[in-house]
């Protein structure tokens, strides 16, 4: 077993790192979608989530590990704006400095708030600068740590916790779930959900979701190894704008997954639009990729109980509006 890769005993141990800290975000069951699909959905709003997205399960349960004097020079970060936010805010309440590589052209929300959390932002051009080289200067010049977006295992081991609420939440309620469907980029959120579905509920099935002409998840699985992407840019789902599959995420989720579905755009906003008008909730494009497979019917959801992830919330009004219209 690859010590760099959890267990289910990391993901419990995470659930106690996250007790008062995040929130334990509901289930929403609503009537008029389980009637669109002909079967049960049980959605999980993590939209709802402290700094607006599941990132910070994640950046917690590994940032809340550190000492802040042997830490001194803090984290560092990169992100498109979810993941930002979560590391600024753990490291934040750790007493911890953070600085954040983000592209000049993330959503003007995730930079703001981001700032707003304590961070220290340093832009880039994604089309022409590694960010991971990028972060790796800063690391070494501030003596800090680097907190990588999935491929670590307290990362994957925090994103499992919300897996681990659905399942709770299910048996509670007498369910049992048929499939889960996830917002994908890196894979993060999916290896943690895979990795509590396959030990839990070994029976569901679990889909990756992704962009369409993002989809290096869904074309990985498919050939048995790791492939990129082609573009960096060219979609409204930033969150997810991943270039490709970590290869510790893939380690966990190849063996346990079901096939990956992807959505164009446009049945992305008519996702957001429906989650806005039927469900009340905000959801930014790359957090509502799993309810657009549902309502574009890329899965059959007939007399089967569905779970799907809305990863993120944080969406610029601009965006959102268009989104809308």
């Amino acid at each position: 077993m690859d010590d760099r890769l959890p267990v289910m005993a990391d993901v419990r141990e995470a659930v106690k790192r996250l007790d008062g800290m995040a929130v334990k975000t509901p289930v929403l069951e609503v009537p008029w979608l389980n009637e669109a699909v002909g079967g049960r959905v049980f959605i999980k709003p993590e939209c709802l989530q402290r700094t607006g997205s599941f990132k910070f399960r994640g950046a917690w349960n590994y940032i809340s590990q550190f000492d802040p004097v042997e830490h001194a020079g803090g984290v560092v970060a990169y992100s498109s704006g979810n993941h930002a936010q979560g590391v600024a805010a753990a490291a934040t309440l750790k007493g911890l400095p953070s600085l954040i590589v983000m592209p000049f052209d993330s959503p003007q929300i995730k930079m703001e708030n981001t700032k707003a959390l304590g961070a220290e932002i340093l832009t880039y051009d994604r089309t022409k600068v590694k960010r991971e080289e990028l972060a790796a200067e800063q690391v070494k010049k501030r003596k800090a740590v680097l907190v990588p977006p999935f491929e670590n295992k307290n990362i994957m081991a925090g994103q499992g916790t919300v897996s681990i609420e659905i399942i709770e939440w299910a048996e509670k309620n007498g369910a049992e779930i048929d499939q889960v469907l996830v917002p994908t980029g890196g894979g993060g959120l999916l290896a943690g959900t895979a990795l509590v579905f396959s030990e839990l509920s070994p029976n569901t099935k679990i889909h990756p979701v992704e962009p369409d002409e993002f989809d290096d998840y869904k074309r990985s699985l498919e050939v048995g190894k790791i492939v990129a992407n082609t573009q960096t840019h060219g979609s409204i789902c930033d969150a997810i704008m991943t270039d490709r599959a970590g290869e510790l995420t893939f380690a966990i989720n190849q063996p346990r997954l079901s096939n990956g579905l992807t959505v164009s755009d446009d049945e992305v906003c008519a996702a957001m639009k429906f989650a806005f008008e039927r469900l009340k909730l905000v959801v930014e494009p790359g957090g509502v990729v799993a309810l657009a497979a549902i309502l574009s019917g890329k899965i059959d959801c007939k007399n089967k109980n569905t779970a799907i992830v809305l990863s993120g919330g944080n969406v610029d009004p601009e965006m959102f509006a268009a989104a809308l219209a």
